[in-house]
């Protein structure tokens, strides 16, 4: 039996564009669907966030000023969603029970953000979306990925990443970035670690609410995380 019972994986809007570095590409997503479902059939309740930065991301959509940033970041919700439905389709397809929950109402396309009946689907072993962000401008889908993680009760928050965890500086550019295993809230804060951005790491650690980031590129590495191996990721609690 798994050891974490309910998780909520948050995969960035990049993860899901593969080589191509925009749009969606589908064979990722039926990877990433497979991953699931792997949980789903160890008796895990999953829900999860992506965000839409294979799209568009407000930030940068507002930063020459011709767009606000509120309209910006309402385009980057709706980018949200278009992930989601093809999340959705993706999981279907794999076989799972699937609903998307959006923070913005549009009813055609999915059901509103109801917190008591998303809970239901989970217990009815269905996957839950929560797209649109949180619906506000101004918060990032890592903040609304650790906000639906605490409203859901979920143990854990895993971030689904291209790295195998957190790093004391960016691996990337630096041969010498340092693997950090295990750090608190507060190391991730005080050292500006970016994990997920300050608004959530704050979120998680007045909740109490483990932080995993790992590599969504390694085969049945969600399902060693919720059976309880931590080798191949970082945790921050």
């Amino acid at each position: 039996m798994a050891k974490n019972k309910r998780v909520l994986v948050k995969f960035s809007g990049e993860a899901l564009a593969g080589e191509a570095g925009h749009g969606i590409d589908t064979q990722i997503l039926n990877y990433i669907s497979q991953e699931i479902k792997s949980l789903v059939d160890a008796g895990v309740e999953v829900g999860i966030v992506i965000g839409g930065g294979n799209i568009i991301r407000g930030v940068t959509a507002a930063q020459d000023g011709i767009i606000k940033r509120t309209s910006g970041d309402y385009m980057g919700m709706l980018a949200t969603v278009i992930n989601g439905v093809a999340m959705q389709e993706a999981c279907e397809h794999a076989g799972l029970e699937v609903r998307m929950q959006t923070a913005i109402k549009m009813e055609q396309i999915a059901e509103p953000y109801i917190n008591r009946k998303a809970i239901r689907h989970l217990e009815k072993g269905r996957v839950v979306i929560f797209a649109a962000g949180t619906g506000n401008p101004f918060f990032t889908t890592d903040t609304a990925a650790t906000l639906r993680a605490v409203e859901i009760g979920a143990e854990v928050i895993i971030k689904a990443t291209k790295v195998d965890g957190v790093y004391d500086k960016d691996p990337v550019k630096f041969s010498d970035a340092v693997k950090l295993n295990e750090l608190s809230y507060d190391q991730a804060l005080q050292d500006h670690i970016k994990v997920m951005d300050d608004t959530s790491i704050a979120l998680a650690k007045d909740n109490a609410l483990p932080i995993i980031v790992c590599d969504m590129s390694v085969k049945g590495n969600l399902l060693d995380i919720v059976n309880g191996n931590m080798e191949k990721c970082s945790i921050v609690k």
